[in-house]
């Protein structure tokens, strides 16, 4: 496990320490606990203001996990996790409501992410009049912007998920994802569903958001070949560890561990691809 050494640069959004997220194995009857599962198993790390900081491994590295965790989904079971100062692990009902608004999620599977009931326009503005960020009667002049906001006409607003193709749905999630003025998108597997010119144009549009939006990103996937064309820094984690990490140049064109090496292993083909 790399030892962990906090940054110097003290505008930090978001403090990881010592994060522990085990789940208990259960055998016999009375479904005794006979052992844990490590999912997460000591993880620290910094994420600084408008960073994109990449986490890589294989499925069942713990990265996902560790997500999840920042999102209140998986309750840690020990270690610490800090945005703009505050343990979130410690809060609740209208403190963890309002978090909740300031750190969004883009999931892999966008079809499985949006409700098939509802329309792009409620789809995008539940959420905005939920937290008074904007008033009913402003709703439509409020998703219009968010569709052109990632690249889609207003007259779609009107339209059910089905409709859409996978990338066009992606752009919804990330749109609705963004409706709330959030400060940390969490991009969880977000491109690694969708075909590779597609990709690349949803890549584009992350970055390009990030400037506009002065947004901080914790991109996750588990293709190294991806994460290099947005990430400042990446985090290598194997077994609920982090394994490596430094700047993209660090890890990329130099790296220590040998399971880093193997995860390079597919990176120039896919980096042709994507350019």
């Amino acid at each position: 496990m790399v030892e962990y050494t906090p940054m110097n640069d003290h505008d930090n959004i978001l403090e990881v320490r010592e994060l522990k997220v085990w789940f208990p194995v259960k055998k016999g009857i009375f479904s005794r606990t006979v052992g844990h599962v490590k999912a997460v198993d000591g993880v620290s790390f910094d994420l600084r203001r408008g960073e994109t900081l990449g986490v890589v491994g294989e499925s069942g590295c713990g990265k996902s996990t560790t997500s999840r965790a920042i999102l209140m989904l998986n309750k840690p079971c020990g270690g610490t996790i800090k945005v703009d100062g505050v343990d979130i692990t410690k809060i609740g009902g209208k403190e963890l409501l309002d978090y909740r608004r300031k750190v969004q999620v883009v999931f892999q599977d966008p079809l499985a992410s949006l409700n098939p009931r509802h329309t792009v326009l409620e789809i995008l503005t539940e959420g905005m009049v939920y937290h008074g960020l904007c008033r009913r009667e402003e709703r439509r002049e409020k998703g219009a912007e968010l569709l052109e906001s990632v690249g889609l006409p207003a007259d779609m607003l009107d339209r059910y998920p089905h409709e859409f193709s996978g990338g066009q749905r992606q752009r919804i999630c990330i749109a609705r994802a963004i409706s709330l003025k959030p400060e940390l998108l969490i991009c969880d597997e977000a491109v690694s569903a969708l075909d590779l010119s597609i990709r690349a144009q949803v890549l584009d549009l992350l970055a390009d958001l990030k400037k506009k939006l002065s947004l901080s990103f914790l991109f996750i996937t588990h293709d190294i070949g991806v994460v290099q064309h947005i990430a400042d820094r990446i985090i290598v984690m194997n077994k609920g560890r982090i394994v490596e990490q430094g700047s993209c140049d660090e890890v990329l064109k130099h790296p220590k561990e040998e399971y880093t090496k193997y995860l390079m292993a597919s990176v120039p083909k896919i980096g042709k691809e994507l350019v």
